[in-house]
């Protein structure tokens, strides 16, 4: 999650905005201050206290918007890339520093969490609760997949079906997504395997692009202290090279 809010800084710097992050929502108010939504019926009694960045991401956000100035046509992957490897090189004091702030907010956030729940009353703090259990396991999967979009991870390869899918579909003549979807697949199943065999040949020159885009973002992350992020299969074939 703080990796995540960091990203949220990264963003912002780039123009975007907490609504727009926090499009479909639905019935919560976004924090203008972090990716946290408050329900409702907390809303009047402030914003729940904002996580700090981890050390590298507050470094991070602090060095965007300077090499977004210097490579502006450069994509987020590449400037995280960049500013990874300024990270390396800071000498210890100064990263020192960084953490040492760190270390600060995290105690202040703490204190500000339990003022912030001496607010409810044992009803309110129950239903938060509550809801905080049922928003958990969904609110992570969305914040893994957001986190990932954020830190470049590249796209999966598309199999032959779904390349076959996304050249046919708009042309497919029906006016329902679900019509022109059944015309498609229909239209897959009576294709010559001549005609299959020149997707199967794209689906695997996709793979071929994955697996290359793959390994180099790996070893970005691994060079940024991602390693949870490498697979595990390439973790246990030692394809990773140690920084």
């Amino acid at each position: 999650m703080a990796l995540f809010r960091g990203m949220w800084s990264v963003l912002k710097a780039l123009g975007r905005t907490g609504v727009e992050m926090c499009a479909g929502c639905g019935g919560r108010i976004p924090s203008s201050i972090s990716l946290v939504c408050i329900p409702k019926c907390f809303s009047s009694m402030g914003s729940y206290p904002k996580k700090p960045m981890s050390s590298y991401l507050r470094f991070s956000t602090e060095q965007l918007p300077k090499f977004k100035a210097k490579h502006p046509d450069a994509k987020l992957s590449e400037l995280v890339r960049k500013i990874a490897a300024l990270w390396r090189e800071l000498p210890e004091a100064k990263k020192k520093v960084y953490e040492a702030d760190f270390k600060a907010e995290w105690k202040a956030y703490k204190e500000a969490v339990s003022k912030y729940k001496e607010q409810l009353t044992p009803s309110q703090l129950m239903g938060m609760e509550k809801e905080a259990r049922q928003r958990r396991l969904k609110k992570k999967a969305l914040v893994k997949r957001r986190e990932l979009i954020l830190l470049g991870k590249p796209k999966r390869p598309r199999s032959a079906y779904n390349i076959y899918v996304s050249e046919s579909f708009q042309e497919a003549k029906d006016d329902s997504a679900q019509g022109k979807l059944k015309l498609v697949n229909e239209a897959w199943k009576n294709l010559s395997p001549e005609e299959k065999q020149a997707y199967i040949q794209l689906a695997k020159d996709d793979r071929i692009r994955y697996d290359n885009e793959m390994k180099s973002w790996e070893e970005q992350m691994a060079e940024v202290g991602r390693s949870d992020l490498i697979r595990r299969s390439v973790k246990r074939s030692g394809d990773i090279s140690e920084h």
